[in-house]
């Protein structure tokens, strides 16, 4: 990727972040298997904007987000959170910077406590960081949920007694309650039907603007990334593929992968659906040493070539903030 910390400073920048899981066939096996979920990931995120990462399940989107709020220890890399290398910094420090960096869970229900109480829920990380409490946090909280469009009588209830949007809303609202800078949502509107998804994807939106906050947005669903994230970055096995502001994206596609993903929407209308084009990604057998040596996506791409298993590509800037790894990217091409 372009050096492009030497032009602008970032709210965050991830740079070359790697995560390697070890495992060995059995308890005496000396033969270990390495997986590497995160495969040297770099982007940066500006102030206020929205990006968003998509891909298949088990790409190493979440797993990215979960180094960023050092849930997982990268095996290698750099994060920098206002110019700040946070996987330097102690124990104390790093608390400071929790506080700034908040994350929004995929399962709305699992990541909730069923023991405790709304008010409760919310009123933790209050309590946690010794910001508010009697009076001015009962104030604080309820104001959190009116924020999110919860109704103030439903503090004294417990998680299981809401719908997954609600419990959504209660995720957000706990996110919200230290006035974070950066918010990392993970998967949110996964599990909800798709009438409650735009519910929440709007809520979102609306908080961003009232807040100033960041997102950092990961789904693997293309629809819900396009109409809430300004740039979009397109994983794939562990990499970034293309990386670009959204409506570039969809207009320039140039990774093959990128253009598979975009074209394997549903498009409603009969008439549209029949003049779509979808492009057919290729189920080549290869060896594992080629898998780790060239492209990851050569086993899947209908244009590859001996210089994709030999060589592997580099994220480079191919149009302005426009970045793909590929030997050989596509044509302009216009995607809806």
């Amino acid at each position: 990727m372009s050096n492009y910390t030497k032009e602008k400073k970032y709210l965050l920048e991830v740079k070359n972040l790697k995560k390697y899981f070890i495992s060995s066939k059995g308890l005496m096996s000396k033969n270990r298997q390495v997986t590497k979920a995160v495969d040297g990931v770099s982007f940066f995120l500006k102030k206020g904007e929205t990006l968003g990462i998509v891909g298949e399940s088990g790409c190493g989107k979440s797993t990215t987000g979960n180094m960023i709020i050092r849930i997982l220890d990268p095996t290698s890399g750099e994060i920098f959170f206002d110019g700040k290398n946070i996987l330097k910094l102690n124990e104390r420090e790093m608390g400071k910077i929790k506080k700034d960096i908040q994350m929004v869970f995929q399962d709305p229900f699992s990541s909730l406590n069923p023991r405790m109480r709304v008010f409760d829920i919310i009123a933790e990380p209050l309590r946690t960081h010794k910001i508010a409490k009697g009076k001015e946090l009962r104030k604080e909280v309820l104001q959190l949920m009116e924020t999110v469009g919860l109704d103030k009588s439903y503090s004294t209830r417990f998680p299981h007694e809401f719908s997954g949007g609600q419990r959504q809303r209660i995720g957000i609202a706990r996110a919200l309650a230290l006035k974070p800078r950066l918010i990392i949502c993970d998967e949110p509107v996964s599990a909800l039907d798709v009438s409650i998804q735009a519910q929440i994807l709007n809520l979102l939106i609306d908080l961003q603007r009232k807040f100033d906050l960041t997102f950092l947005f990961i789904a693997h669903g293309i629809p819900a990334v396009k109409y809430i994230s300004d740039r979009i970055a397109v994983m794939y096995m562990g990499e970034i593929v293309e990386m670009a502001e959204k409506n570039e994206l969809f207009k320039r596609t140039s990774h093959p992968y990128t253009t598979g993903l975009i074209s394997s929407v549903p498009i409603p209308d009969p008439e549209l659906r029949n003049c779509k084009e979808v492009m057919v990604m290729e189920d080549r057998v290869i060896t594992n040493l080629e898998a780790q040596t060239g492209c990851k996506f050569y086993n899947r791409c209908p244009f590859g070539t001996e210089k994709c298993i030999n060589e592997k590509p580099q994220l480079i800037e191919l149009y302005s903030e426009h970045y793909v790894a590929c030997h050989y990217p596509m044509s302009e091409t216009t995607t809806t």
